[in-house]
């Protein structure tokens, strides 16, 4: 005769870590009104299914109107680190639309974000900084996190994160780089990234090496990187076996070597021919850096003196299928044959 057994397990679709979902639209005002409660473990579990409600893209601009983003940022001074922690990730996923981007400004986020920068759980370091990272992809959060004056705390995360949130904090300054960089070099940022130059992580090389190339834009950029001997460790990148680090340090070259100063320091520091190696390269990026570097040493009498010499290896790239690449190697040709 059959038989029933009482089993204490849950069914096989129900997960006890996180809240059950209201049908249709109904879902996020209840999922908000659990965020706001005062049980800890309701809020920990609103917070688990709000994370995974929130991927549909769909969902997004429903959680803006309901209010999600104004909870999210209260729950950032939650005493749980996993509250800490999932409102910061929750925030990240909201950040990774143009329309969450903008409910950073409009929510004033930028700040309460800030603050688990120095929290005490790597976990919640590293979801802040993601957040903000993703939200500094808008021109606008840009500017706001550099008039909130974050750049300078940024920077020197750099010398004393993880690894892994380092590379992030890299990434989060390359987008306000793009917009300002005199906040950064009034802080040493430029001789913070010469020492990530050899890092031992070339996720860290790499962003270290373009950070360099977004802050020598300006002169004094390019003044900084010199007094700062980043040159030899840049020329040394130029053979790295990342990609994404040879093509960043020829980029770094390149802008360095606008000046006087920065041509002869390149010259002096050997980069030449690992340059001319790199015109081969199998990636464009380093292709059309290395050439570009090129032409700008060049306009030096030593450096067009050795490159008088290698025309013909420059006029291979005239045959190359990528036509920003053509064009690199045309101007380079045409100054390094220049005569008065």
């Amino acid at each position: 005769m059959a038989g029933t057994k009482i089993s204490a397990k849950y069914p096989p679709l129900i997960d006890p870590a996180r809240t059950t979902l209201a049908y249709g639209n109904r879902a996020l005002p209840r999922l908000n009104r659990e965020l706001r409660t005062d049980v800890l473990l309701t809020r920990q579990r609103a917070l688990m299914s709000l994370c995974d409600y929130l991927h549909d893209p769909e969902h997004i601009a429903a959680a803006l109107r309901q209010g999600i983003v104004q909870s999210l940022v209260c729950l950032l001074s939650d005493e749980d680190m996993t509250v800490r922690f999932k409102s910061a990730e929750c925030l990240q996923v909201i950040a990774s639309h143009a329309i969450g981007r903008q409910a950073f400004l409009t929510h004033k986020v930028i700040q309460p974000l800030s603050t688990l920068f120095d929290d005490s759980e790597d976990v919640v370091r590293k979801y802040s900084h993601l957040a903000l990272e993703m939200a500094s992809r808008s021109v606008s959060v840009a500017e706001g996190i550099i008039e909130a004056k974050l750049v300078p705390i940024l920077v020197s995360k750099v010398k004393t994160e993880l690894d892994e949130i380092k590379a992030i904090v890299l990434d989060a300054l390359h987008f306000c780089f793009k917009v300002h960089v005199q906040d950064a070099l009034d802080n040493g940022a430029m001789a913070i990234f010469a020492g990530c130059l050899n890092h031992e992580s070339a996720a860290i090389r790499y962003r270290a090496a373009r950070n360099i190339m977004d802050l020598c834009v300006v002169l004094e950029g390019k003044n900084q990187a010199v007094e700062v001997k980043c040159m030899d460790s840049l020329v040394v990148l130029l053979k790295d076996t990342n990609t994404d680090v040879r093509a960043n340090a020829a980029g770094a070259i390149m802008s360095i070597t606008i000046t006087t100063k920065g041509k002869y320091t390149a010259l002096e520091a050997g980069a030449l021919w690992p340059l001319l190696e790199l015109t081969e390269d199998g990636n464009s990026e380093v292709r059309v850096n290395s050439l570009k570097a090129l032409t700008s040493l060049s306009e030096a009498p030593e450096g067009r003196k050795a490159l008088l010499e290698q025309v013909e290896r420059i006029k291979t790239r005239l045959s190359d299928p990528i036509p920003v690449i053509v064009k690199a190697a045309e101007i380079a040709l045409k100054t390094i044959l220049w005569k008065p």
